[in-house]
């Protein structure tokens, strides 16, 4: 059957010379891009390739204002969760994302989280709001963080707060250890 179809392939194609270019260039210029759409699309195309925490603005299922977060990592313990979930952990640092727009959300919450995690923070709280009255759609920076926080490698486990940290409108994040930390404790539980 491959060779009925390649033989008819190749008479169809007897007589046709290939182009000596096969680049398409247009003659009169009018869709090519300028040189300054040029300069821009090359950095914003690097700065994408080199931002190690790149989080997408692109589609997000939306959640509702009262929704209750929960996130955590196989291999976090049982016990650690709960203690988080229930808010007994001390809180070490607190960001808070009240009024920004989703790209300086997204980019304070990567900093807040890179920066926590490089001095050894371990347990945060990230006040986002309920947005039940955000423009155009309810929640939405709410949704925008509930999609992100899962996608930070230091980030263990998150979970909605309690009523006297926020409530529904932050959330607890509960971050690994650094390299440092966990050097240490190596050492710490070999001379034991």
């Amino acid at each position: 059957m491959q060779d009925e179809e390649l033989e008819i392939f190749l008479q169809e194609m007897a007589g046709v010379k290939p182009l000596s270019q096969d680049a398409v260039l247009l003659s009169n210029g009018e869709f090519c891009p300028t040189l300054a759409q040029q300069a821009r699309r090359k950095a914003a195309e690097q700065e994408m390739e080199y931002d190690e925490h790149y989080l997408s603005l692109e589609y997000v299922d939306l959640v509702k204002p009262d929704d209750i977060f929960a996130y955590c990592k196989d291999g976090v313990q049982q016990g650690v969760y709960r203690n988080l979930r229930l808010g007994k952990y001390q809180l070490d640092a607190t960001l808070n994302l009240l009024g920004k727009s989703l790209v300086e959300a997204r980019s304070a919450l990567s900093h807040f989280i890179t920066d926590c995690h490089q001095r050894g923070i371990r347990t945060l709280l990230v006040h986002h709001g309920l947005g039940r009255n955000s423009k155009p759609h309810p929640a939405i920076l709410r949704s925008y963080v509930f999609k992100w926080l899962p996608q930070f490698a230091p980030v263990l486990a998150a979970h909605s707060a309690q009523r006297q940290h926020g409530g529904a409108s932050a959330t607890y994040v509960l971050l690994q250890k650094n390299a440092e930390q966990k050097r240490e404790n190596r050492e710490r539980h070999s001379k034991a």
